[in-house]
């Protein structure tokens, strides 16, 4: 069935800004969450979704009650949530395979849902501006049209992406909103940002950076992240590129150079030098072949675990931040 908004379908193709002048519920709540102020999220019952990454639980979930992604220029981040159960999915698409990761993000939400329930399906779309390449005018119109082939219905009523959420500042354009948070419980979404962005934080941008596609890395039924194992081939001229100055690497490994986040260049060089001591992960930091797991302590933050999965979880010493 259609993507739909206040119960009629979204005529499609459109962009976004023709979408939000046809229905101008969208173009409100728009302008309501431009105008938030951004709210630095605690990592205390935070999880963190890294580009091509989603993670799904729900507001029974005793160890998450917050999912949030930031630092998105050209790319999207995509919240789905089911009315009846409160099953809430987030994402961070960045334009890789659309027409894939759309299914994964239903699939993920209907591992939840009881369709014999009430309820209804809503997608939340925020990410984006008005960039030279139109990467993001791209990706919105992927993120619509591949909703719109899904057979459930499902009601659009957020839409901030694009050149509704571009400003310009001396002849160029940025981005209003980098990063925003859903809270599973209330199913508020606000403006965010985040002080921390683990665990593991530089091996999940490695995999992201070396081509791995969209996965998901949380299992709600037993409350853990799970990460990996992966592989990745080295880093093609790894050294090089640790070689180049911020201007280099913000010209040739950014989306769009001007309106990244200040860290953005010590992101990518911590990036870098992971891949350049890990060139072949699955021997190094996966031992046996076993993914590392996560689960929250008493006081919100991420343990790693080393019990195997659906076991009972003995928690080892805190992870450091």
């Amino acid at each position: 069935m259609p993507l739909l908004v206040e119960g009629r379908r979204v005529r499609l193709p459109q962009s976004a800004s023709e979408l939000v002048r046809a229905h101008p519920s969208l173009e409100e709540r728009a302008r309501l969450l431009r105008g938030q102020s951004v709210q630095q999220v605690e990592p205390q019952g935070l999880l963190y979704v890294q580009q091509r990454e989603l993670a799904v639980t729900s507001a029974k979930d005793g160890s998450i009650s917050i999912l949030g992604s930031d630092d998105a220029t050209t790319c999207h981040i995509v919240v789905l949530r089911h009315t009846g159960n409160g099953a809430t999915c987030l994402t961070h698409c960045d334009g890789t395979d659309t027409k894939a990761e759309v299914p994964l993000i239903m699939n993920a939400i209907k591992s939840f849902s009881d369709h014999t329930q009430f309820g209804r399906l809503e997608v939340h779309l925020v990410g984006g501006f008005s960039d030279d390449r139109q990467l993001s005018q791209k990706l919105t119109h992927q993120l619509l049209s591949e909703f719109d082939r899904q057979e459930e219905d499902i009601h659009l009523v957020t839409l901030c992406v694009t050149e509704l959420n571009d400003r310009e500042e001396n002849e160029s354009h940025f981005p209003i909103i980098y990063g925003i948070a859903v809270n599973i419980k209330t199913a508020e979404i606000y403006r965010a940002s985040f002080k921390d962005r683990g665990p593991e934080e530089e091996l999940r941008a490695a995999r992201a950076l070396t081509g791995g596609p969209m996965i998901s890395i949380y299992d709600a039924k037993t409350e853990q992240l799970r990460i990996g194992p992966y592989s990745w081939l080295p880093f093609p001229h790894v050294d090089f590129w640790l070689q180049q100055d911020d201007k280099q690497l913000l010209e040739n490994l950014s989306t769009s150079p001007l309106a990244e986040p200040p860290h953005f260049v010590e992101h990518i060089r911590s990036t870098l030098l992971f891949l350049k001591k890990y060139p072949s992960p699955m021997n190094t930091l996966f031992p046996e072949n076993k993914a590392l797991l996560y689960k929250k302590n008493e006081d919100g933050l991420w343990e790693k675990s080393s019990s195997p999965p659906n076991q009972h979880q003995k928690l080892s010493k805190r992870t450091p931040f």
